[in-house]
């Protein structure tokens, strides 16, 4: 991903660090940019809903006009007339035009609420479907809590901008044409004065929503950091209640939260300007008109029907124009959301498949590596790595932290791919190998045990969901997980909490082995995978182990040399190369080698082992 890729989860720092920063300006052709693709993805599916949104909108517009409109014959007729039998007339047309009024908003807002929702769980599987298609680098560079939080905090832009358009189009500024349509039929003379009035407050409304484009995207940001902070908080609770870092987090999570609430105030000051420039020019257009229509009725004995109306038509007009002097500003901050929506879709995935690429065909499942070199960024991983593991057999991989083992496995089923070199499974090169077909040929035991909300049966099954009943619970014997399993309160079906927050470390990785063991997949990938075991429960997954390991390609990492004496070959790494290559015996015997030095330190559980 290049780094233009990653803007939007740079400016997180960034708006922290420099709360004054120009470059989250938005300006009119990336709105209208945005405005196209919205209307272009969602107008068309939703095109009878919307249609039958806007009829009711005009509904509503034109029976707000309405109410004004009959003011005029209500007063001169009524009050300086004194004709009784218009006036039921007019009041029976006034009843029907509320009654209109208020099935036509209540059907709009049911309508556009259910395309509205509809909009955002569309997008919610889009997201998530995309999500999918990312390589695991992006999730290495990007924050999970962050990412959920951004994506639950914007993917309603969608919906907003569809709504403010429809709405604003349909009802905002279709009443305030009718009303002010019915200002000029009323009286020419106070519309063109209203006319001389309007242009410059909308000048000055248009001055502040500019002013709150600098700091709308800042805000957005900075609240899904505060969401993705609280949320990091809560995973990791029994590591910060352990490590007492209740202080440090509270500091740092009231600094986000203080730069948000500032930004939240920010945005409340600048917006809130329209309201007294509003209120002074409506109060002064109102008493204006009042002393105007006074002044006529008094001496120039004109009924007051017309001005009446005309009071009315400008009353009635003044929340539409406050709602379209603030459009632009609600617009800008859908937009925001909705365009940092559309930058995690159009992000490609770092690997595709090659337009050539064939499906894996495995024979042997014997895997080599030829000259394979790897670096996250400009630290270099893996120099000139070669080596073969055999099918059917299981290759060991041993050597410091950080010799590069676990980047060797993490290359196999390609979560990243090589800088220089190949990866070859039965001679078939795998970055021209579909990931999908790869990966199904695969089982893999990572270092962590991870498991999903669901049942302990739903968490085996993960590993092959056609798996059947029988077939789950004997990998689960295999794991050694049966017995533990039908000691829990509902047995297979029992939750397992978040991350099986209610299981053991052991517990959770023998689950993980058995939803590893389920898929029956001819190369099994283990790294570390009995590191969280006690040694009892390592003794007994190292047996089921030893059974699933028969006639499969085994490659698995260990620290603890006791659990790979038995391996066919051990490969030993040191600083991202290969220094050493054999069996136990002949590398525990090589003078000043590596692995002996290694073998030497953990002497006496390694004899232990062998002499079991």
């Amino acid at each position: 991903m290049c780094r233009a890729r990653l803007t939007w989860f740079e400016t997180g720092n960034r708006f922290l660090k420099s709360p004054n920063t120009k470059k989250t300006d938005i300006d009119s052709e990336a709105i209208t940019v945005v405005l196209k693709r919205v209307i272009a993805e969602n107008g068309r599916d939703h095109v009878w809903g919307y249609s039958v949104a806007i009829f009711c909108l005009v509904v509503v517009a034109a029976s707000t006009a309405m109410m004004a409109f009959v003011m005029r014959p209500i007063v001169n007729g009524a009050f300086y007339e004194r004709r009784a039998e218009v006036m039921w007339l007019i009041c029976l047309a006034i009843f029907a035009a509320f009654i209109a009024r208020g099935f036509a908003g209540y059907f709009q807002s049911v309508i556009l609420s259910k395309i509205g929702n509809d909009i955002i769980a569309r997008y919610q599987r889009r997201l998530y479907a995309h999500l999918m298609t990312l390589s695991v680098g992006f999730f290495s560079e990007a924050r999970s809590a962050q990412i959920a939080a951004r994506v639950s905090q914007n993917v309603s832009g969608i919906r907003d901008v569809m709504n403010l358009v429809i709405t604003s189009t349909a009802r905002d500024f279709l009443s305030f044409v009718f009303l002010l349509g019915n200002m000029v039929y009323q009286d020419p003379l106070l519309s063109l004065i209203f006319f001389v009035i309007a242009p410059p407050v909308f000048l000055a409304l248009r001055h502040i929503s500019r002013r709150l484009r600098a700091v709308t995207r800042e805000a957005v940001v900075l609240n899904s950091r505060v969401l993705g902070a609280m949320q990091e908080t809560i995973q990791g609770i029994s590591i910060v209640k352990a490590f007492t870092m209740e202080p440090e987090l509270d500091r740092k999570i009231n600094k986000l939260i203080t730069a948000a609430e500032n930004r939240q105030n920010r945005i409340v000051r600048i917006s809130e300007r329209n309201g007294p420039l509003i209120e002074t020019v409506a109060g002064f257009a109102v008493a204006g008109v009042f002393a105007y229509a006074a002044y006529r009725s008094i001496y120039e004995n004109v009924p007051p029907g017309a001005v009446f109306s005309f009071i009315v038509s400008l009353l009635l007009a003044y929340d539409p124009a406050r709602r379209l002097a603030k459009l632009q500003t609600q617009l800008e901050r859908a937009v925001v959301n909705a365009r940092m929506i559309y930058e995690l879709l159009d992000m490609e995935p770092r690997q595709r498949d090659l337009p050539e690429a064939k499906a894996l065909v495995v024979t042997e499942a014997r895997i080599e590596f030829r000259g394979v070199h790897f670096a996250y960024g400009d630290d270099t991983v893996l120099d000139d790595v070669s080596f073969v593991a055999e099918g059917g057999q299981t290759t060991a991989l041993v050597g410091p932290s950080g010799a590069g083992k676990s980047t060797v496995i993490n290359l196999i089923p390609r979560f990243y791919d090589p800088k220089a070199g190949s990866i070859f499974i039965d001679g078939q090169d795998i970055s021209h190998i579909t990931k999908q077909s790869l990966r199904q040929h695969l089982a893999y035991v990572s270092q962590q045990p991870y498991l999903f909300e669901g049942s302990i049966r739903d968490n085996i099954r993960y590993g092959r969901p056609d798996a059947t009943d029988a077939e789950i619970e004997e990998a689960a014997r295999l794991a050694y997980a049966h017995d533990f399993i039908m000691a829990q309160s509902q047995g297979y079906d029992t939750p397992v909490g978040e991350n099986g927050v209610t299981l053991s470390g052991g517990q959770r990785q023998r689950l993980s082995i058995a939803r590893a063991l389920v898929r029956n997949a001819p190369i099994l990938l283990l790294d570390e995978a009995t590191s969280a075991l006690d040694t009892e429960s390592e003794a007994a997954v190292q047996k089921a182990l030893d059974e699933a390991m028969s006639g499969r390609t085994v490659v698995v990492i260990a620290h603890r040399l006791s659990t790979v004496v038995r391996a066919e070959k051990i490969i030993v790494m040191q600083n991202g190369r290969v220094v050493e290559e054999g069996n136990h015996e002949t590398l525990a015997e090589a003078d000043n080698g590596l692995y002996a030095r290694l073998n030497n330190l953990q002497r006496p559980a390694v004899s232990g082992n062998s002499r079991k």
